[in-house]
């Protein structure tokens, strides 16, 4: 398997009632920008959040934020000629608790003009398309090969192609539910600080905790993740 491909979240989300989630913020109720301030060890990063174009996926966030999630997280890999990956483990690599899974929202995000583009944040995930809790990444490079790969119109499909293999008169909810097509969901964007995205791209990195390779030697600490508004 490509690691490139597949930014997994290594283990199986652990679901809590929802019925104990905070309130979100008005902005994810209502569809409109959030701005959230990332604090790290190496800076501080701000991003806006679109609920417009991807609404579960910054609601999932937002809860995280709400719920102080991220405080004391690190960036456990970091790739420099593709992605951060933080979120989920805590200075000690200890994996922390999750809600259940948020609906994959990829499509959608990429219909209304959201790619994996520098800069942007998206949702981390095993091979199972609808695997992600509260794993991110920011892209530190143009990732194309991330995006949701569209469909034709027509069901069935007359004619498709992906990576080099054509099909022909596919039913169009086989393609839509294969797993490989769905890309990563993008949520928002690096507003400012993309220069303490750059130091951390650029950390020197090998094994660390129960990870074999891309774990920043010196880690970094996500300190909070605060709405802004």
């Amino acid at each position: 398997m490509n690691r490139f491909r597949f930014l997994t979240t290594f283990a199986v989300s652990i679901a809590l009632p929802l019925a104990l989630a905070l309130p979100l913020s008005s902005q994810a109720q209502t569809g409109g920008i959030s701005k959230v301030r990332i604090s790290t060890s190496a800076g501080d990063i701000e991003a806006e959040l679109y609920a417009d174009k991807a609404p579960k996926t910054v609601a999932n966030f937002l809860q995280y934020v709400n719920d102080k999630h991220y405080d004391g997280t690190v960036f456990h890999r970091v790739i420099a000629g593709f992605m951060v990956q933080g979120g989920g483990y805590d200075a000690q690599y200890k994996e922390k608790k999750t809600r259940a899974p948020v609906q994959h929202e990829g499509r959608q995000s990429l219909a209304a003009g959201l790619k994996n583009t520098t800069g942007t944040l998206a949702m981390a995930r095993t091979n199972d398309p609808q695997s992600a809790t509260a794993q991110f990444f920011i892209n530190v490079v143009d990732n194309a090969f991330l995006d949701p790969t569209p469909i034709p119109e027509g069901d069935p499909v007359a004619k498709f192609e992906y990576q080099g293999r054509v099909y022909e008169k596919v039913a169009r909810a086989q393609l839509l539910n294969a797993p490989q097509l769905f890309g990563y969901t993008v949520f928002g964007k690096v507003t400012s600080g993309m220069d303490v995205v750059q130091k951390i791209r650029t950390t020197p990195t090998g094994a660390g905790g129960p990870f074999p390779s891309d774990v920043p030697k010196t880690p970094v600490l996500i300190q909070s993740i605060t709405l802004l508004k």
